[in-house]
């Protein structure tokens, strides 16, 4: 297996969001994408799942069938208003072995069941996801990743605007799917909790300012230049050419 980023250059209406970015992650453990807001994060990271078309270079997944991919958006873009059980949205993470429109067995509903139990929300299986906080929502996301079982793990900002006590339970998820040899990455935007859960850090400024572990990554320089290149770019910047236009 290998997870890799090649020459990666993502635009919007061709001026960069991601500069071409390469480099390879860590297997088996946690690796944060931090940098300031702006730096193009959650862009690298949609580019990874397949939502974004880059303009340049590759998302190398080898050796991962889609089914071994598991992505958590922003909750922002998600519509809490659909008419959808805490249990029916938990299912979805078994798609790969029910099918789109299939029925749970007795061994899904299990497996839902326990998972809900593992993120602190038994009793909640009935509920509409309209009725919950943010944090109990955050709760039944991560839920959906452990019925998945997937291989590898994105996720997009899962702490942003979920209260302190629902924030360390899943960062404890994080810790153990490290230890099932599980390959998560996250964009995070805290310096505390990238120090304390992610041994490697991809530090953005919409390009690779520093890629290893966090200790070495996670410098007073290197944050210094991820926010100076970031402020460096602006909805005005060049065009980006691929090597064929260029030639």
């Amino acid at each position: 297996m290998k997870i890799a980023l090649k020459n990666l250059t993502v635009s919007y209406q061709r001026h960069p969001a991601v500069h071409h970015a390469s480099g390879e992650f860590a297997l088996g453990d946690a690796t944060a994408i931090f940098g300031p807001n702006g730096a193009g994060k959650s862009t690298l990271l949609k580019a990874m799942m397949g939502a974004l078309k880059p303009d340049a270079g590759s998302v190398e997944l080898s050796g991962l069938a889609v089914r071994d991919i598991a992505y958590l958006p922003q909750q922002s873009e998600i519509d809490r208003s659909l008419p959808v059980s805490v249990t029916d949205l938990v299912a979805t993470g078994l798609w790969h072995e029910s099918g789109a429109f299939g029925r749970m067995g007795r061994t899904g509903l299990a497996r839902v069941a326990h998972a809900l139990e593992q993120v602190g929300l038994t009793g909640f299986a009935a509920r509409p996801i309209s009725a919950l906080s943010s944090g109990q929502f955050q709760r039944v996301l991560f839920a959906r990743i452990l019925v998945q079982d997937a291989r590898l793990i994105l996720l997009d900002e899962p702490f942003n605007a979920v209260d302190a006590k629902t924030t360390f339970d899943l960062l404890e998820l994080v810790r153990q799917w490290k230890e099932e040899g599980r390959t998560v990455i996250a964009v995070l935007h805290d310096y505390e909790q990238v120090r304390a859960y992610f041994p490697y850090t991809l530090l953005m400024g919409r390009e690779v300012i520093a890629w290893g572990t966090t200790e070495t990554v996670l410098t007073d320089a290197n944050l210094r230049r991820a926010v100076d290149r970031t402020a460096s770019w602006h909805d005005k910047a060049p065009v980006c050419h691929t090597d064929e236009e260029a030639a």
